[in-house]
């Protein structure tokens, strides 16, 4: 009996330690695995599952009366900024009633605005008038180090309808599991193997998570148990609900141009054009459906597959009791409604900007880089810089068409507009339609034309400062009888547009008449190497050369290069290196003499009052401004005010003849543009530009830029630096009374001798 009880002992022992040991050698390991990815989890969970995300803000947005907004845009501005619409009068709400909505921000005085059929027609804070109002700093986009994009959400403003959807679709049990649903698990692992195949998914939504954010993509058995490990260990450490909303904000739903669309928000933003709260039924169950494969489900290139998952979706969701029957019957007959593609999102599209704020980030990306960057970008300004391309662009198409008989490719445009003082880029647009190319026009270096031709001039008035053998003024003359020029043994013949010739004019008209002419014979004069200097220190590139051509632009620049250059003029003399964002420290340096700029400025409103930009104020633009057309194989024009710069280019990429001068191509957009910036109060109260001191004024003749006779007829006060007027009074024009004394009441006008 001893023996027997003694067997079965050994027995037990021998049974025993063949479970125990077994489950020794793999909970250790497992253990030591854990305690590994446990410890890993942890650190990353302080960094922040989306750390090397940013928000960017654009500048805020200040609403004033007499601002040029309907309703809808304010109302568009409001959702920008991270209000919502509401009836409660909430913290961080509006309520909409007409044209009246009622702002109620998170702290301060709630605000009244009223729009009129012209704009913003009243603005009340706390039931008393003001003249404007700050809304806040809009929300531009949320970006990665890898160019994810995405548009943050917490839980409690995911649509419950979405979260229903994406758990019938993908992890049913994932609010009852604790990570791993062991009975999905065996069950995908029974169809498999009975089917022979690998078609059963079995991965939680924590599972897909942990992949997505921090695990490679590779199917691999350490990468599993990597994954089963960091999954048991972030159930633990977050609550189902900061799993999901992490999981809405992570999920990727394929690409939209140079970016990858991450997050359920940017995904119904892009797919449907509308915030995710706003979001139906179907439209949840088609976002939910394109999860498992959102290249194979995307309803634009396969509108037949996103439906048949999304009706898949919908069942499921009806048979997880969510919905009833009637609503599914509903949902499955509805049709799929996308925006438009190509179509912007919204009005306030800013991608080529965004595109540079990101390299830019990229470039100076730190340790201690905040999660929020303010960019410099007006968004309403960057509304009427595409408004104006589109119209502007429907016009430049007509007369391609009627000059070359053909559509062909069409042209392209982009703007770029600046704040002079201070160099902050307000609006940028570098092409017209961001999702067909991506390629940044602004940065694309042409030939600047007679855009560039303010530089000779400002060389040249730079002598009444500098010195020189001659010291030129806005007096001063110059022929424009066609010359041959000798540079480097070799010659250079430049006409006038049209082979037009003017005979004798005075610097001012040479300028405003943009005279090709007369431009190279005042570079030869003050000298090629003065004129290249004077634009060195404007900012433009280093590969300009000493050269006859020199004087009529034909060595190539950017816009942004451009807008930078023509800070000089509109600052005083300053120039200031265009910037992106509102932490960067600015660049500043003295690229001409203050009253050297001034009279530039002086002469540049000529362009606009008789010159080639006279069609600014044709069209209807009368703020105070200055500005030069340009022409080349493309068109440009680069204009200002005291509160506003702006340069535009249109032309073809592959660097066609555009053959249309800067006046029809882009000084139309240019003035668009403006009229539009004019009705924004930041824009609107343009000043007169200030002259500083040691400027004169002195009345001269036209004809001859003397001091005015007494017998001249078309004579006009022009600026001087102090010192330099002119001397002699006009000797062209002499008046002899050959009727004798005229009597009273007579009429006889004098005889006009000219010598």
């Amino acid at each position: 009996m001893r023996v027997w009880r003694r067997g079965i002992l050994r027995r037990r022992v021998a049974i025993l330690t063949a479970l125990v040991v077994p489950l020794l050698v793999i909970s250790i390991p497992a253990g030591l695995f854990y305690r590994h990815y446990a410890a890993e989890i942890d650190q990353r969970l302080l960094d922040g599952p989306f750390h090397d995300s940013v928000n960017i803000y654009a500048s805020p947005f200040i609403l004033s009366a007499g601002d040029g907004l309907t309703a809808t845009d304010v109302e568009s501005e409001l959702h920008l900024a991270s209000f919502e619409a509401s009836d409660r009068g909430a913290p961080r709400t509006f309520r909409a009633a007409g044209n009246t909505i009622d702002v109620f921000p998170s702290q301060g005085d709630s605000a009244r605005i009223t729009a009129g059929p012209k704009g913003i027609a009243r603005i009340e804070v706390n039931g008393h008038a003001v003249r404007s109002w700050t809304i806040g700093y809009p929300l531009m986009a949320n970006l990665s180090s890898d160019r994810e994009k995405r548009r943050l959400i917490s839980f409690d403003k995911i649509p419950p309808v979405l979260v229903k959807a994406v758990v019938s679709a993908e992890d049913k049990h994932f609010f009852q599991h604790n990570g791993l649903d062991l009975p999905r698990v065996i069950k995908a692992a029974y169809v498999d193997f009975r089917d022979g195949r690998k078609e059963q998914g079995a991965s939680t939504l924590t599972m897909q998570l942990v992949r997505g954010l921090w695990l490679h993509p590779e199917k691999r058995w350490k990468r599993k148990l990597a994954e089963a490990m960091m999954t048991i260990h972030l159930e633990r450490k977050w609550s189902k609900e900061k799993i999901f909303e992490t999981y809405a904000n992570q999920v990727y739903l394929g690409r939209d141009t140079a970016y990858s669309i991450h997050g359920f928000a940017e995904g119904s933003e892009y797919f449907f054009g509308k915030p995710l709260r706003d979001i139906s039924l179907p439209e949840a169950a088609l976002l939910a459906g394109m999860v498992q494969r959102p290249s194979y489900f995307n309803p634009y290139r396969n509108p037949n597959r996103a439906r048949d998952r999304r009706d898949l979706v919908l069942a499921l969701m009806r048979d997880n009791g969510y919905i009833g029957r009637s609503d599914y019957t509903q949902a499955v007959g509805a049709p799929i409604a996308l925006r438009a593609p190509g179509q912007r999102r919204d009005t306030y599209a800013a991608s080529w900007f965004l595109d540079l704020v990101s390299d830019e980030l990229q470039k100076d990306r730190g340790d201690e880089q905040s999660s929020d960057v303010y960019s410099t970008i007006d968004l309403n300004l960057q509304r009427a810089a595409h408004e104006a391309i589109d119209t502007g662009m429907q016009q430049v198409d007509k007369l391609l068409a009627r000059k070359y008989k053909t559509s062909g490719s069409r042209a392209e445009a982009a703007l770029i507009a600046l704040d002079p003082q201070t160099g902050e880029i307000k609006a940028l647009v570098g092409g017209r339609n961001y999702a067909q190319s991506q390629l940044n026009r602004i940065l694309a270096k042409r030939p600047p034309g007679s855009v560039f031709k303010p530089f000779v001039y400002a060389a040249a008035v730079n002598t009444a400062v500098g010195g020189g053998e001659n010291v030129f003024t806005p007096a001063s003359t110059v022929d424009d009888e066609p010359t041959t020029f000798w540079f480097g043994g070799k010659s250079y013949e430049p006409a006038n547009f049209r082979n037009e010739t003017f005979g004798t004019l005075t610097l001012r008209d040479a300028l405003a008449k943009s005279d090709n002419v007369a431009a190279v014979k005042v570079a030869e004069s003050v000298g090629f190497g003065s004129v290249v200097a004077m634009a060195r220190r404007a900012g433009l590139n280093d590969e300009i050369r000493a050269t006859p051509s020199v004087a009529l632009g034909s060595y190539a620049v950017t816009p942004l290069e451009m807008a930078g250059a023509y800070t000089a003029f509109a600052n005083g003399g300053l120039w200031v290196r265009p910037k992106f964002l509102h932490n960067e420290q600015p660049e500043v340096r003295q690229a001409m003499d203050p009253r050297v700029a001034y009279v530039m400025v002086n002469m540049l409103e000529e362009v606009l009052r008789s010159g080639t930009g006279a069609g600014v104020r044709a069209r209807g633009f009368t703020l105070p401004a200055a500005g030069k057309t340009g022409t080349s194989h493309v068109g440009w024009f680069a204009g200002f005010t005291s509160r506003l710069l702006c340069v535009v280019w249109v032309g073809f990429d592959d660097y066609r003849e555009l053959d249309l001068e800067g006046a029809k191509s882009a000084l139309p957009i240019w003035t668009e543009f403006m009229k539009r910036a004019a009705l924004l109060s930041p824009y609107r109260y343009a000043k007169e530009f200030f002259a500083p001191g040691g400027i004169d004024t002195a009345r001269i003749c036209s004809d001859t830029g003397k001091l005015a006779g007494d017998y001249c007829v078309d004579t006009r006060n022009e600026v001087f630096i102090a010192g330099t007027e002119p001397q002699e009074k006009c000797d062209l024009h002499q008046f002899q009374n050959v009727a004798g004394p005229v009597g009273e009441g007579a009429t006889t006008a004098p005889t006009v001798l000219t010598t």
